[in-house]
């Protein structure tokens, strides 16, 4: 394996170390659908079970979900060159990424659903909650991960624009 890359799973350890951790906490301190406010009308901290994607998507297929984020794993592992692996930038998105999946990875085959516990709401002027999807630290890290491999890429392609305008 390259240095480079031995660098990007070297966060991803760390990321999972910290997911694997956190979840911990809540599994051991609070039962499945349990919730507590931390902030009055804008944060519980939950222990939800997702056996979808993101927002719930494709509920109730955790294997088949497992399987796509293996793939996906391998695939990212397999193309990390096209994401500027080489340079700092590149291996903090990577590792992020890394550390992300394989922790809901590890989550979907231990508890048989991803265990989310952040949870921001506020409640509607006319009664009601507005929530947004409950996650965890693996999901905020694939999103910075991902994020950050996409501002790669535009500032790229910005790039190689530059260039061809320079060289008609």
């Amino acid at each position: 394996m390259k240095v480079f890359l031995l660098k990007a799973w070297a966060l991803g350890l760390v990321i999972l170390f910290l997911d694997q951790w956190t979840k911990w906490l809540v599994v051991t301190h609070l039962e499945l659908g349990e919730q507590r406010e931390w902030v009055e009308g804008f944060f519980r901290l939950v222990y939800w079970g997702n056996t979808g994607a993101a927002w719930s998507l494709f509920r109730g297929n955790n294997y088949l979900l497992a399987g796509v984020a293996l793939i996906a794993l391998i695939l990212l592992h397999g193309v990390s060159r096209q994401f500027d692996a080489h340079r700092l930038r590149g291996q903090f998105a990577l590792g992020l990424m890394f550390g992300g999946i394989v922790g809901n990875l590890l989550d979907r085959f231990q508890h048989g659903h991803v265990v989310d516990f952040i949870y921001f709401f506020t409640y509607r002027h006319g009664g009601g909650e507005l929530g947004f999807p409950a996650f965890n630290l693996a999901d905020s890290a694939i999103c910075v991960g991902v994020l950050t491999l996409f501002l790669i890429s535009l500032q790229k392609e910005a790039k190689a624009n530059k260039t061809d305008l320079m060289n008609p």
